[in-house]
């Protein structure tokens, strides 16, 4: 008997390695990553009401670190693609890329070299059992406050703070449409 598997729910269990793709800009290399969220909600029966927010960190490869997935963006990539892909073979979530929270430019720590990153939410909808760099890394799920007291990178940090921003807006937004639908009535 012949099982057909779609494309979408195979997983390749290998990362892309080397640096003959990476983007580099006036000397610095490009990354993308994504800040990985999700809301749980306290109380099933009234969820929004005590919806409380979730992040994804990871460690470093060499695991004594915590960040959010991200890595090297490739010519053959647009950012958002790539962002998705770093942050499936680091994290193993999968889920909807929103738009850019921002560009940072900084420096290794540990070689000096200059970099320019960019970072996209992205709202999980599937987190993986397998994935590729799982024996690598571990992944935590955490409040936002825990997140910022962990991460050790001040630009994910920047960036996490215009997501939590972000979301607060757009739940504000939503509240006040509430209110005029409600008062037209």
């Amino acid at each position: 008997m012949t099982t057909s598997v779609s494309q979408e729910t195979v997983v390749t269990l290998v990362s892309r390695t080397g640096r003959e793709l990476q983007r580099y800009r006036k000397g610095r290399r490009q990354v993308v990553g994504c800040i990985p969220y999700r809301y749980i909600s306290g109380d099933q029966a009234s969820i929004g009401e005590n919806e409380e927010l979730e992040v994804l960190v990871i460690t470093s490869k060499k695991g004594k670190r915590m960040l959010f997935p991200k890595g090297g963006w490739e010519i053959d990539e647009s950012k958002k693609e790539a962002a998705l892909r770093e942050t499936m073979e680091e994290a193993g979530v999968r889920g909807i890329v929103q738009g850019k929270l921002g560009k940072w430019r900084f420096k290794s720590k540990n070689h000096g070299s200059s970099y320019e990153g960019y970072m996209f939410p992205l709202l999980v909808q599937e987190q993986l059992e397998i994935w590729p760099e799982q024996s690598f890394r571990q992944r935590k799920w955490m409040n936002v406050s825990e997140a910022k007291e962990v991460c050790q990178q001040w630009w994910m940090k920047e960036a996490l703070e215009r997501l939590v921003n972000r979301l607060k807006g757009q739940k504000l937004d939503h509240v006040k449409q509430l209110v005029v639908v409600g008062s037209v009535q």
